[in-house]
């Protein structure tokens, strides 16, 4: 496993632009990125390892304030777990009721699709002339 991780790294493992990376950074998800001798950043494994788990909660809607609370938890020791415990238990909470609420919004959409589908069908079915036997 490498110790460091360029930008371009990163960014294509994660599926973002170096624009969202710096991003991240100046939001305070991420400690402030060291630098190589040369000047460029590089990123630490467990800089990419709390990124995984920021675009989860990012991508499943969490606010960015409250993302960069919990890195600062992270950040900021062991001691930290019960609290990050807590905001993510909570975070698991919002996540399931809007599933929930989306489950629900599925199950109607699927309703209208099934009605249109048959008033389809049914226009179809009306239109086909009706032939009769022939003597």
């Amino acid at each position: 496993m490498k110790d460091y991780y360029t930008p371009g790294e990163v960014a294509e493992r994660f599926g973002l632009t170096l624009d969202t990376l710096r991003y991240y950074e100046k939001a305070g998800l991420l400690r402030r990125v060291e630098r190589a001798p040369s000047g460029h950043r590089r990123y630490r494994t467990d800089d990419v390892d709390l990124l995984h788990l920021v675009r989860c909660l990012r991508d499943t809607d969490m606010p960015i304030a409250r993302l960069r609370d919990f890195a600062e938890l992270v950040r900021d020791g062991d001691h930290t777990i019960p609290e990050r415990l807590d905001v993510l238990q909570s975070h698991q909470r919002d996540l399931d009721a809007r599933i929930a609420e989306l489950c629900q919004r599925q199950i109607t959409i699927q309703h209208k699709i099934d009605y249109y589908a048959r008033a389809l069908a049914d226009e179809a079915s009306e239109a086909v002339p009706v032939t009769g036997e022939s003597a």
